[in-house]
Formats: C-alpha cells, structure tokens, sequence
C-alpha cells in the first residue's frame, strides 16, 4: 500500500518539477533581452545628434538581434562618466574622451572609426572683420597672438585639444591671448561664436565645418578657414568589456562587423553614413590613440 502511495505522490510531482522553470536558463534570457545602451559626445545639435543615434540604434538592433537605445549625455565628461560606472555599454567618443573612458574601464575597446577618422583635422576659423588671412605655416599661428580665440568644449580632440597642442608648437599659450579663452561646448557653436564676431579665431572639427557649409548654414562673408591642421587620429566607438557577460564573447566582433557592413548603397544605410559625415567604418585599436593620450597628459586632462 505504502509503494502505491507513493509511486502516486512521485507521478503527481513529476510534472511539476518539469514545469519548474530553469533559473540559469531564464538569467541567460534576461540579459539577452537587455538593451545595449549607446551613447556619444554632445559635440553638435543635439537634435541632430538624435536622429542619428536613433536611426543607427534601429540598425544595429536588427543586425544583432537584441534591443539597441540611444541614451543621450549632457556633456564630455557625462559620457566617460556614465561609461565607467556601467551606464552606457558603447559610445562614440572623440580620441581624448575615448582614452580617458578606456583608462577608468580595464578591458574596454577601440572597435571603430570612420574613414575619415584614420586621417582626421581641425581648422582654426576666423571672421572676415579680423582682417586675419590664411595661414600657410604652423609657425604663423604666431599672429594669433593678441585675438578672441574660443575652443569646442574643454574635451574635445578636435575643438580643443589638438588645436592647443599645434599652438603650442607654434610657441603660442593660452595666456597670449586676448582676454580669457572660451569654451562654446560644441563646434556649431564655435562657428555661431566667430560668425557673430563674439570670437575674432575659433577651431573646430574639419567634417563639422565641412558639412554645415555645404548645408548652406554658415555666412561665408562673416567667417573662412584660416589653417587647417596636420592629421591626427579622433573619432571612435569603445565598447565595454560588460557586454561579454551578457551576450557572449563573440558579441563585441558581432557589433564591429555590423558597423563595418554598413553599406553606402542601401539608402537607409547611407543615410546613417552621411549623417556621420563617413564612406565606411574601419577597423580600430587602443593603440591608435597613443599620441592622444601623450598630449593629454601634457596638458593636463588625463592624470
């Protein structure tokens, strides 16, 4: 009697130890389902800034098979901040912010750039009223000397940083100035900035520059480019090591190859190409960033 008894209680439990859902199993879905949060450094209008991370993010969650949002930042340091304590799992950075970013977070990575980014320039503008004229040599920065200058904002690779590091070169401080040196904390601004006549000089992003010319948006009567830079490194997406635990070791080349499958021919990927101001994304590595993180130290933003 006793076996029956029991040879019942075990097929009544039977089924529901089946139904017990697995715990190991659901975590797994759990963090498959998580977003992958993405941010980048307000370095333009921040409506543009919108409509492209919201078009890029609808990209990348159809290619990777999970859900992609853009979370905008406030500012440069709201991005390497909100990357290091986990908030933001893969953002676009400008070289110095994405060194800074990679040194606070051990393991994160350099994935990619743009073609343009392998390549990149500043231009120092000025306003036609300056009567400043086109420089032809890093040494004639020297005329600077004595004028309104504004940089982007104070961490920006191509509104302040390597612009500094080339006046420097040219044996020109910030002190050598007139008044105090601005800080507009974005490149449309910086142009609104010397346009205006607020600043006599401003430097800025070449591709900015480029693009809202050919948008028509600046007054080429009011302010022209008076020097363009030498080349350097900029642009990038860093990835957190993070998003290995959650999706798998494989998923940081999944999301590489996805922003390098990004084909000019296909008009809604283009559209997310233009609006990066890019042919294509290229591979990229931390090593790329070297120079970057030198002049970042000597100037005091990286400790």
């Amino acid at each position: 009697m006793k076996r029956v008894v029991l040879s019942t209680l075990l097929s009544l439990l039977l089924p529901l130890a089946a139904c017990t859902p697995d715990s190991s199993s659901s975590s797994n879905e759990d963090a498959a389902t998580q977003p992958l949060v993405t941010s980048a450094i307000p370095d333009q209008d921040p409506e543009k800034l919108q409509r492209l991370y919201s078009k890029l993010a609808d990209y990348l969650e159809t290619e990777l098979g999970v859900p992609v949002e853009y979370k905008p930042v406030t500012d440069y340091a709201a991005a390497v901040t909100a990357f290091r304590v986990g908030d933001l799992d893969m953002v676009w950075f400008g070289g110095l912010t994405g060194v800074q970013a990679r040194l606070q977070v051990p393991g994160a990575e350099a994935i990619a750039q743009r073609d343009i980014d392998a390549d990149f320039h500043s231009v120092f503008i000025a306003n036609t009223n300056s009567g400043l004229t086109p420089i032809d040599d890093i040494a004639q920065l020297a005329t600077l000397k004595g004028r309104s200058l504004t940089f982007g904002s104070e961490s920006s690779t191509s509104g302040r940083l390597m612009p500094q590091y080339f006046l420097e070169q040219a044996d020109v401080n910030l002190d050598d100035f007139k008044g105090e040196v601005g800080f507009s904390q974005s490149h449309d601004a910086t142009i609104q900035l010397v346009e205006a006549g607020t600043y006599e000089v401003g430097a800025l992003n070449e591709q900015v520059w480029n693009s809202r010319v050919q948008e028509g948006a600046v007054d080429l009567d009011q302010v022209q480019v008076i020097w363009r830079t030498p080349a350097y490194y900029d642009y990038h997406w860093v990835v957190n090591p993070d998003v290995k635990e959650r999706y798998g070791e494989e998923f940081v080349g999944r999301v590489q190859a996805a922003l390098m499958a990004l084909d000019p021919s296909v008009p809604e990927e283009k559209e997310i190409l233009d609006l990066f101001g890019a042919n294509q994304f290229i591979e990229t590595e931390n090593s790329n960033y070297s120079q970057i993180e030198d002049i970042g130290r000597a100037i005091g933003k990286i400790q």
